[in-house]
């Protein structure tokens, strides 16, 4: 239309798809809170604490590799990724530059990243020869990756068993950013603060992240 080509914009006349309601749900702090106790004796624990603490997207969480996490420093870093391309899974770097980033180590999150390494010590002696080193933080029990939609059937059975109400697993990525938003912190800052962030507006919002789930 702007070049006088056609007469008029036929793109209106296009229908566009209704909302799922399903979709883009977010649970309160207290339903997350319920989730975590829930799925404390579920080898994927600490990878549900990761996507709901910093909002990560499963293959981010399930890519993540020991060298990443730096309990000296107190960072975890985001560097690599873990999808299905077919039938076979790759382990690659995030797409994008925003998708590369170091997050703070939260309290909770270092406690139960500490916890996993000590489990994960123990499948390693109780596989012996067998074990799969692939220096990742979260495996099968032989140390080979575990499938991002095993986690997600991981994910809905918890869900459904207790009783809670049902969401996504992509959805505790949203629910991330909404505490944060609850806590005060505007979506326009909310990835400063875990990320490029200083001072005392970021060390204050990361207390109160880390009061949420003591």
């Amino acid at each position: 239309m702007r070049e006088e080509i056609i007469s008029r914009n036929v793109a209106r006349l296009a229908t566009l798809p209704a909302i799922d309601s399903k979709r883009n749900q977010t649970w309160t702090a207290d339903e997350a809170r319920a989730f975590l106790r829930a799925a404390r004796s579920d080898p994927l624990h600490p990878a549900f604490v990761l996507l709901l603490l910093y909002g990560l997207r499963r293959g981010e969480a399930l890519g993540l590799r020991w060298i990443d996490v730096d309990f000296e420093a107190g960072h975890v870093n985001i560097r690599r990724q873990l999808v299905r391309v077919g039938t076979e899974l790759h382990h690659g770097p995030v797409k994008t530059r925003a998708g590369n980033r170091s997050l703070p180590l939260l309290e909770i999150v270092r406690e139960t990243l500490e916890i996993q390494r000590g489990a994960q010590k123990i499948l390693m002696e109780e596989a012996g020869e067998n074990w799969v080193d692939t220096g990742r933080v979260f495996t099968t029990k032989s140390g080979r990756p575990i499938k991002p939609r095993n986690l997600a059937h991981s994910f809905a059975r918890i869900v459904r068993k207790n009783e809670l109400r049902p969401i996504r697993v992509h959805d505790l990525r949203h629910t991330a950013a909404s505490l944060l938003k609850k806590l005060g912190v505007a979506p326009r800052d909310a990835m400063e603060i875990y990320t490029h962030g200083d001072g005392e507006s970021r060390e204050e919002a990361i207390k109160k992240v880390n009061g949420l789930f003591e």
